[in-house]
């Protein structure tokens, strides 16, 4: 069962609809690097639709109906769109899920530190990354520092024209025979990811020097005298932020890599780029929630969660209560409120997890089984369950439900295929799909296949992308 490439079906209508897609998700993914970014843009593009803050409706009283259209957030870092269909609440929603967080570098509450003669930012990675991928790479500086009196900073270095980067230094090779023979996971230890930020010292002038060899000047002189690097790191961030080193004790600061996705290939057939995983899913999901037609049958919901890559715990993560007391605030406004009807509305919901899927790659062709692979330009990839080994820690979809969205796809001319994330025990991985399974809703994985998945630039098709969004759609729509 051989699907075909999906680019042999386009004409040139479907060309341009596809590379303007691709294009915006460009411009999406180059510029949300962070899952409070891609949150806060995401509702700004929602409001631009005509959706409305849900806290607002909640504290005006209003009453919701069909047509309607609400989001609600959760610490700026999760997100859901709600579009109301004339179909009571009760009788169920079509639920798109992806994520918004991906593997990165984060630095520690007490990151600077100098050591001869370098100020660096110490790290803990977030997420399943190969460490060694990390190193000499350009990387830009993306989050908020929270300060005493109640101020957030938005830190946003790197990326734009003219920024410094950063980086983690490497061992040179010709010094490198130890660190050649060991094992993959220790080629670099993840302690030592460490941020290369600054080289230059701190000048004392003429002034602040006698002053401090006479002992009036206070601790600040001196640990610049002592630390004179690290100094004038916190010099510039006090001059262009107005914090001080103890405000890194509430920050989220993410290490990300700078620049922008960009077209890959001779042919521009696909995109290279960082977070694909998941952004690939959440911005072809968004897109699809916004486009939904006004006369929905049923209720059309995106989540947009955060966490996935840990285990969706947390107050933003997929775990937590948020979606579902979001759906209960909205049927309280729509006339359905109460325990026992949100219970009725979750069980008989229909909901795409979509997260992306492993491409097969003929480089690395040994741990795949063709027949049950996802390859690259050939469409949406479902996966009937996940996990690793004996399918452990996977939502299995039912074959029912396997069945009605093969017909929600073909209906549409959506180009789909079915895999699994690689040979039996080579490894394996997990979603957000069993934890909304527990309402006892259908659920299946859906998403886009991916090369080099969770390396700092992944790589994604153009035709994939495009596909996955009129799958999203249709399943809105028709499910």
């Amino acid at each position: 069962m051989e699907h075909e490439v999906a680019w042999k079906k386009y004409d040139e209508v479907d060309l341009e609809a596809l590379e303007g897609l691709a294009s915006n998700y460009i411009d999406f993914i180059s510029e949300n690097k962070t899952e409070r970014r891609c949150a806060a843009t995401a509702i700004r593009m929602a409001e631009k639709a005509g959706y409305v803050s849900l806290a607002d409706a909640v504290r005006e009283g209003r009453t919701l109906s069909a047509g309607d259209k609400v989001w609600a957030h959760s610490h700026g870092k999760a997100l859901i769109l709600v579009q109301l269909g004339s179909n009571p609440l009760s009788e169920g929603m079509n639920i798109l899920g992806a994520h918004i967080d991906s593997p990165r570098l984060d630095l520690k509450q007490n990151p600077l530190y100098e050591s001869n003669g370098f100020a660096l930012l110490d790290t803990h990675y977030y997420g399943g990354i190969k460490n060694y991928q990390w190193v000499t790479l350009p990387l830009a500086m993306h989050g908020v520092i929270a300060k005493k009196d109640g101020t957030v900073v938005d830190i946003n270095v790197g990326d734009d024209e003219g920024d410094p980067v950063f980086c983690v230094s490497d061992l040179l090779i010709h010094l490198a025979s130890q660190q050649m023979d060991k094992k993959g996971n220790k080629i670099v230890e993840g302690e030592d990811l460490d941020i290369l930020i600054g080289n230059r010292p701190l000048s004392i002038d003429g002034e602040d020097a006698e002053r401090e060899a006479a002992g009036s000047e206070g601790a600040e002189n001196k640990d610049a005298a002592k630390e004179p690097v690290k100094a004038f790191a916190l010099k510039l961030l006090a001059d262009k932020y107005g914090i001080e080193e103890a405000d890194f004790l509430s920050a989220e600061i993410e290490m990300v890599p700078a620049g922008r996705a960009r077209e890959l290939g001779f042919d521009r057939s696909m995109v290279i780029g960082y977070g694909q995983d998941d952004r690939v899913c959440a911005y072809t999901s968004l897109i699809a929630q916004l486009e939904a037609p006004a006369d929905l049958a049923k209720t059309a919901v995106t989540v947009l969660v955060d966490k996935e890559e840990i285990g969706s715990v947390g107050a933003t993560g997929m775990a937590s209560n948020f979606f579902e007391n979001t759906i209960a605030e909205i049927m309280e406004l729509a006339g359905e409120g109460g325990m026992l009807p949100l219970r009725r509305a979750l069980s008989a919901s229909s909901m795409l997890s979509s997260d992306v899927s492993a491409g097969f790659d003929p480089a690395y062709a040994s741990v795949f089984e063709p027949k049950n692979a996802a390859f690259l330009g050939r469409g949406l990839v479902f996966n009937k369950y996940t996990g690793a080994r004996g399918k452990s820690g996977s939502n299995d979809a039912s074959a029912e439900y396997v069945a009605r969205v093969r017909r929600v796809m073909d209906d549409a001319g959506v180009s789909f295929q079915t895999a699994e994330l690689g040979k039996v025990d080579a490894g394996g991985g997990g979603t957000i799909a069993y934890l909304p399974a527990k309402y006892g809703m259908d659920v299946i994985d859906s998403g886009v296949a991916v090369l080099s998945m969770h390396a700092p630039w992944e790589v994604t098709s153009k035709a994939d992308i495009y596909e996955a969004y009129k799958g999203y759609l249709a399943f809105l729509k028709n499910a």
